[in-house]
């Protein structure tokens, strides 16, 4: 059934004073967290790579397939402000800096550490193959270039295996960075990300850090279940979504049959991949990757 709620409404609800479970319905779990008082602390987030962008501007790095978890120099928290429920040891190790990074398994392996990181009892055995692997300094001084060093330093010093600097590095032109990309894809990775050299710190969203995929990727939130039909007769055909530039489309491929069976609820973010967009800003060829969980 297609959800026909107005989004007024929805906002009226929630000036109301809805319960979080309704709101996780009507508006998503980014502002179910809002209501329930978690503060998501200020991160830099990339555009994408576009247009004629000098790339030796930038240091290059692996875009990591993990979670993002920054520390504060006490609490460990996810993007989403909540506290990640490491073991003792694991945060006793950490250095009284802030660091800004990602929780990492290794390429291929994001469902597993998926897993590790949400459950509510920690354990060790799970969490001994872990790594912090971060790439900023929240509220550091200096570019991005005088951050690096700083960062390696603070590594250094704190001495334990689980906490590890992302590996930066420049590229000569377009060709070498597209010769790296392909080789971090055919290694199984992700694609590559982009710092602007000399940047200050910096938070939101901005081209100072920019991210290079074979595919693009973004994230919308389910809006309604939409009926199959033939092969998928009684199953979810298709998830009507709205990204959060309020555009809303079909995204109807990429689902296994165990997922239509169970499809990602209303209300939950959804990660997809696309092509490009058309001039009405709708994802070209879009399918579904992943059900985003909000830690």
């Amino acid at each position: 059934m297609v959800l026909k709620t107005p989004l007024e409404t929805r906002r009226a609800w929630l000036r109301g004073g809805v319960c979080a479970a309704l709101a996780a319905a009507f508006c998503g779990p980014a502002r179910v967290l809002a209501v329930a008082g978690v503060a998501a602390p200020p991160l830099l987030l990339a555009e994408v790579l576009r247009g004629d962008v000098d790339v030796t501007r930038y240091w290059v790095s692996e875009k990591l397939d993990g979670v993002r978890a920054v520390w504060d120099g006490r609490v460990l928290r996810f993007r989403s402000g909540r506290v990640v429920n490491a073991p003792a040891w694991f945060v006793a190790g950490l250095p009284p800096e802030p660091l800004d990074g990602e929780l990492w398994l290794g390429r291929g392996r994001f469902e597993d550490l998926s897993g590790i990181v949400r459950r509510r009892e920690p354990r060790d055995d799970d969490w001994r193959p872990v790594r912090f692997m971060v790439f900023e300094q929240p509220g550091g001084e200096g570019s991005f270039t005088e951050r690096i060093a700083r960062l390696q330093a603070i590594v250094a010093r704190a001495g334990v295996p689980w906490l590890a600097v992302v590996e930066q590095f420049r590229v000569a032109d377009r060709p070498a960075l597209q010769a790296k990309l392909d080789e971090v894809v055919a290694g199984g990775g992700e694609g590559l990300m982009l710092h602007l050299a000399d940047a200050p710190y910096l938070t939101g969203r901005s081209d100072v850090l920019l991210k290079l995929k074979p595919l693009l990727d973004a994230e919308a939130t389910v809006i309604a279940h939409l009926p199959g039909r033939g092969r998928l007769d009684g199953l979810m055909g298709a998830l009507l979504v709205e990204t959060d530039k309020g555009v809303r489309f079909q995204l109807g491929t990429g689902f296994t049959d165990a997922e239509r069976r169970n499809p990602p609820p209303v209300g939950s973010l959804v990660t997809f991949v696309y092509r490009d967009l058309t001039q009405d800003g709708v994802p070209r060829f879009a399918s579904y990757l992943r059900r985003r969980e909000v830690f």
